[in-house]
């Protein structure tokens, strides 16, 4: 069991934060009046939408027989690119995205038009006669990042991060590795789908309610689609049941097309997909494929290595060059890497348009090199811990991509969970399990995390905040980060509590609202609590040395010695209500609210060199698993896992356990069970609901699960020494993949390398299983 954790600071301070604070909104959620989009009372004269999607992968659009539609009851309107005001784009950051076809229809599942009817029913029902009212001539299709990659056909041209002389250093080496890697992607499966509901205003306003992690994007994209300037468009989120980056730049076309029919009808609209219009819509996870060489000495140090990375990006760019930068980045994970060759290539396939995932490229860019280490260890004989750790960065080393790690606590971290979670016994008890059991395997590993924070992109590393203070003492916050039940709003509100020394009672966070901070960031790279957080602290630190000025001036003594702390102020050794400073203050005609603004120091990066200090700090964690497979199917448990992770100085201990566990157990589907497949004809994803594809649930969770967050403070000046959790953990499940392999190995005397793709599912385990037992 988890052993007691010591308090925040913030706990220390103010005792109505720490770990025993719920979730801001925790209450409506568990009485079931948690609000989100599709539960707002809809408007009198509200109609609905529902798309008519492409039925083939690839092909020319000849025509469109849409008078049958219209003529349909209940259906008010029928929608084609021909009827949105401005320009037919949603991409997020190359103008390569039609909101809907025209002409080329480039995946199956691509929106092609928008059917407006006076019920969802109707709408979907109409929606679905897609396939017999276009005349299509079908092309071929590119289906999988290898095709791409053997054609040259990429949304975006190639990367390239090198250090040294890699081709060198490995022909030079005294040992050497060469082989190649799949990994899977994955769906985001939110628990809410993408909805968007628009309301027309006066004057060509526009409202849109939408289930998105980016509202100032979907602000200007449908401002873009409407051809409209950016003030006549709110976009507001209370929250979303779930997001994991499929709603950071995904949620455009959903907003726009909502809009447009919204503003040419004039009357309220919804558009709310089904989940399997959802899946065929909407892209996920890159997978990716590899190819790598790396040389290394007798004792597993790695002297030299090369990569090339593919991912499948789908039809259009979206978020896939960020994404392979951030691959690019995360290659080295926790190793000095003196040698190194990357080279970065987005696929373009007849494939949805894949985005943003919890990790966003990180993940696969680690894996990459655990990968090489594992086999390393494995040709050398030797345990991996020890090859991993042989390879660790030292103090003062420099990242690949010119970062220097300054503040490096891996080697203490892995120390201390080796030690914790009895590593090196449960190795020699599981060595001689093995021996005496032909059929049931174990396998253990320990696999590290060295995550950067910050957006690649430097100026989206800004947030701004309002606070205001009424004057009977009670707070409300607006911030431009969203709360996709990360309790992102929780933080900001104890950030917000602590600088005013009140109770956290006292404090409410509104709706993320375009016209109340602008020009947001998105709620993405796990900067929400670093970059909100801060900028809701600069607003509250005004509005609080303005009132200890006041308190002052009323009370005698210096302002700078006032104290605010349990909802009073201390001034000149008297103790005053906080309400009643606050209210004192109003009649003196103190300001009492501020905007705050923040702004992530330190940060450079050359995008085409692909150099400089990207992250403004690491997050580090390790983890140890131990599974159990069985040799005749492929079937595999998880026994136990021990996870160790580097949060900083926690804000909220409870909420960054939580958000460690998910991202392990979220993690470990990706690289275990989560398998997406596209029929190799149609090119229609076959895996698009529930019933065929499988997220892990509660009984997937290990019967010990041991997470204790590193004592750690952050050596740069983060929201109160803190660190971001929202994805670095989702590495963490590294370990369970290479406790698969390295059970499979153990069939064979581990003299094999076990040829396991990820994910390792039971028929890919059983593939693993023949090779090794093939020898």
């Amino acid at each position: 069991m988890n052993k007691p954790i010591a308090p925040a600071l913030l706990s220390t301070a103010t005792p109505q934060v720490g770990i025993g604070r719920p979730h801001e909104s925790a209450h409506l959620h568990v009485a079931g009046e948690a609000t989100y989009i599709d539960d707002l009372p809809e408007l009198a004269g509200t109609l609905h939408c529902a798309l008519g999607l492409s039925p083939v992968a690839h092909g020319t659009l000849k025509s469109l027989s849409l008078d049958g539609l219209r003529a349909l009851p209940g259906v008010v309107a029928v929608l084609t690119a021909a009827d949105i005001p401005g320009p037919n784009d949603c991409g997020s950051i190359v103008h390569d995205e039609p909101i809907l076809a025209e002409g080329e229809l480039r995946f199956l599942g691509q929106p092609v038009f928008a059917v407006i009817a006076t019920t969802r029913d109707i709408a979907r029902r109409a929606a679905a006669q897609a396939k017999s009212v276009m005349q299509i001539e079908t092309l071929p299709a590119v289906l999988t990042p290898q095709e791409a990659h053997a054609k040259g056909q990429y949304v975006l041209p190639p990367m390239h991060l090198q250090r040294g002389e890699a081709r060198s250093a490995i022909e030079r080496a005294p040992h050497r590795i060469k082989g190649s890697f799949d990994v899977g992607g994955q769906e985001q499966f939110y628990l809410e789908g993408q909805i968007s509901y628009a309301i027309p205003k006066e004057d060509d306003g526009m409202l849109v309610h939408c289930s998105t992690q980016h509202p100032s994007e979907m602000q200007h994209l449908v401002a873009h689609a409407l051809k409209l300037h950016a003030h006549h468009v709110q976009v507001e989120c209370r929250r979303m049941g779930g997001g994991f980056g499929g709603k950071e730049s995904q949620s455009a076309p959903f907003a726009c097309i909502a809009a447009v029919a919204a503003r040419k009808l004039n009357r309220p609209v919804k558009l709310r997909l089904d989940r399997d219009d959802d899946f065929l819509i909407t892209g996920r996870r890159h997978c990716f494929w590899y190819e790598y060489e790396a040389g290394y000495d007798d004792a597993g140090r790695i002297l030299g290595a090369e990569v090339t990375m593919v991912s499948r990006a789908g039809h259009s760019a979206d978020l896939s060059g960020p994404v392979m930068t951030r691959a690019l980045c995360h290659f080295d994970n926790a190793y000095w890497l003196p040698d190194v060759a990357m080279h970065g290539y987005s696929g373009k396939t007849n494939t949805q348009s894949n985005t943003a995932f919890r990790g966003f490229g990180g993940p696969q860019g680690a894996i990459a090199i655990e990968n090489i280490l594992d086999s390393v260890a494995r040709t050398l004989g030797k345990d991996a811990l020890d090859v991993r750790r042989v390879n660790f960065y030292g103090q003062g080393q420099s990242t690949p991509y010119g970062q220097k790690v300054e503040d490096n606590v891996i080697h203490e971290l892995v120390a201390e969970l080796e030690k914790t979670s009895d590593y090196r016994a449960r190795r020699a008890a599981i060595a001689k399990s093995n021996a005496a059991s032909p059929l049931l395997k174990r396998g253990l590993a320990l696999t590290p995390v060295k995550f950067g924070i910050s957006f690649n992109v430097k100026h989206f590393n800004q947030a701004g905040a309002l606070v205001h203070v009424y004057n009977d003492g009670s707070i409300l916050v607006n911030h431009g980060g969203t709360e996709m039940g990360q309790g992102l709003n929780t933080k900001v509100a104890q950030v917000v509590a602590h600088e005013l020394g009140v109770r956290f009672e006292s404090v409410r966070v509104t709706a993320t609202d375009t016209q109340k901070v602008a020009n947001t960031s998105a709620t993405a790279a796990s900067t929400g609590s670093d970059l909100n957080g801060k900028a809701a602290q600069d607003a509250a630190r005004q509005i609080r040395e303005r009132l200890a000025a006041c308190a002052a001036a009323h009370h005698g003594g210096d302002a700078a010695s006032v104290r605010f702390a349990n909802a009073q102020v201390e001034v000149n050794g008297r103790s005053l209500p906080f309400s009643a400073v606050v209210a004192q203050a109003y009649q003196d005609r103190v300001q009492l609210w501020s905007d705050g603004f923040y702004a992530t120091p330190g940060l450079s990066w050359d995008r085409e060199k692909l150099q400089g200090r990207p992250f403004y700090y690491f997050a580090y964690g390790a983890a140890v698993s131990e599974v159990l497979v069985d040799t005749l199917t492929g079937e595999w448990k998880l026994l136990r896992a021990d996870v160790l992770h580097d949060v900083g100085r926690s804000l909220n201990p409870a909420i960054d356990i939580g958000q460690s566990r998910g991202a392990f157990i979220q993690g470990m589907g990706w690289l275990t069970m989560e398998e997406l497949v596209w029929h190799p004809v149609s090119g229609k994803l076959t895996t698009h609901a529930p019933s065929t594809y499988k997220i892990p649930t509660a009984n997937d969770c290990p019967p010990v699960f041991n997470v204790k967050l590193f004592e750690n403070d952050n050596v740069e000046d983060s929201i109160h020494r803190s660190k971001a959790v929202g994805e670095p953990p989702l590495l963490l499940p590294f370990s369970v993949f290479y406790a698969i392999r390295d059970a499979v190995s153990s069939v064979g005397g581990h003299r094999v390398d076990p040829p396991l793709a990820a994910p390792a599912t039971s028929e890919s385990i059983l593939r693993a299983l023949t090779a090794v037992q093939r020898g």
